[in-house]
């Protein structure tokens, strides 16, 4: 059952489908007008949905918005790029493992077939996880221990060897080990057990009229520093997103592209940037391993409409979802489309402004000092 806080945040992004209707996911303009109204009555939880609730963009298909979240955990090693999947999961969350970074890709929305590569789990997942209403979790497996936990915890195991492949999965020969084991979401969304229902809304949305606030300051971008993973996400005002650079083998930032199956190869990017600063401790299954602590009280930033505003994070427990508000106490809204979540480590986001003259992109490769 639905606690208070998602309950309401339910009934809230439902109430304002309507209105991001019209907004057609948002774009560059950051003034507003009159806010759209909330409501707490419970009762609007049962209404059907009129916006995917972890984009807040219409529903163009009800037989998706019924259905549960998927969520793959993609390689992020250079030697995984491009990855499949990165542009069509709602939501996107890049966690420091041993050495490098890992995502996990949360679809609901659309899909990606395939999807990969993939690689192993962490406990810091089912920690992050468990506001999505038991996902299905789709990855290459983990030693006994995290194995364990992935059982026992609210997430659905439809990896390599629990679905016994059934998922979809293959190694592609043009890739080497590990870096190449690839799934379809399609064929992990038909392992869904009976009675599996969707995610609960993880933000409030910006509705077609509603103001940024006035703690929202204008920016080109913000460096961040992951566990030896170096991320620049630039300001492209032309398309109402935030790009995503991200470290080569030899140390230098470049557009980080993700190839979605037959499409051509976009460079990776996002509606809303949300920078979360976290304590790491290490894993009780996995020594090596370090476990992001998402439940409680933090600080951070949220990138959103080419500004960034400084937050206050709160989550009493891992089936919570976020609450994100900002200096005045005021709840901060997202811009409908897709969200990445970047758990990092404290005070390692360097916001860059729009007036800097050292920033300069070439065609292939963005060149900025940390």
């Amino acid at each position: 059952m639905l606690n208070r806080r998602r309950t309401a945040l339910l009934a809230a992004v439902l109430l304002v489908g309507p209105a991001l209707a019209s907004c057609g996911g948002g774009s560059g303009d950051a003034a507003g007008g009159d806010s759209v109204p909330l409501s707490s009555d419970p009762t609007a939880s049962t209404a059907p949905p009129t916006i995917y609730p972890l984009t807040g963009l219409p529903v163009d298909d009800p037989a998706k918005a019924s259905r549960p979240a998927l969520v793959a955990k993609l390689d992020n090693h250079p030697d995984a790029r491009p990855q499949a999947g990165l542009n069509k999961a709602d939501i996107v969350i890049e966690e420091n493992v041993e050495g490098l970074t890992r995502f996990a890709a949360v679809f609901h929305s659309d899909g990606s077939d395939p999807v990969g590569p993939l690689r192993s789990g962490r406990t810091q997942d089912k920690i992050f996880l468990g506001s999505y209403n038991k996902p299905l979790f789709m990855w290459s497996g983990g030693n006994y221990r995290v194995t364990q936990v992935i059982n026992r915890s609210d997430l659905v195991n439809i990896g390599h060897s629990a679905s016994r492949g059934k998922a979809g999965y293959y190694r592609e020969k043009a890739r080497r080990i590990p870096h190449n084991l690839y799934a379809s979401t399609t064929k992990g969304w038909a392992l869904a057990p009976e009675g599996s229902g969707p995610p609960p809304p993880q933000f409030l949305f910006r509705g077609v009229s509603d103001a940024m606030p006035s703690t929202a300051k204008p920016v080109d971008g913000a460096k961040i520093h992951m566990y030896n993973v170096k991320v620049y996400w630039k300001w492209d005002a032309a398309s109402g997103n935030f790009l995503r650079y991200s470290e080569n083998l030899k140390r230098e930032l470049e557009p980080h592209m993700s190839a979605e199956g037959v499409t051509p190869v976009d460079q990776v990017n996002a509606k809303n940037i949300i920078v979360l600063y976290c304590t790491y401790k290490r894993s009780w299954a996995d020594r090596k391993s370090p476990e992001a602590q998402t439940t409680g009280k933090g600080t951070g930033f949220v990138l959103t409409n080419g500004a960034i505003i400084p937050i206050n994070w709160e989550r009493a427990e891992q089936k919570d979802v976020f609450t994100f508000t900002d200096a005045n106490g005021a709840v901060v809204r997202m811009t409908p489309g897709r969200t990445w979540i970047e758990l990092a480590f404290k005070n390692t986001l360097a916001p860059v402004d729009p007036d800097r003259k050292s920033t300069r992109l070439n065609s292939s490769h963005l060149v900025i000092s940390y």
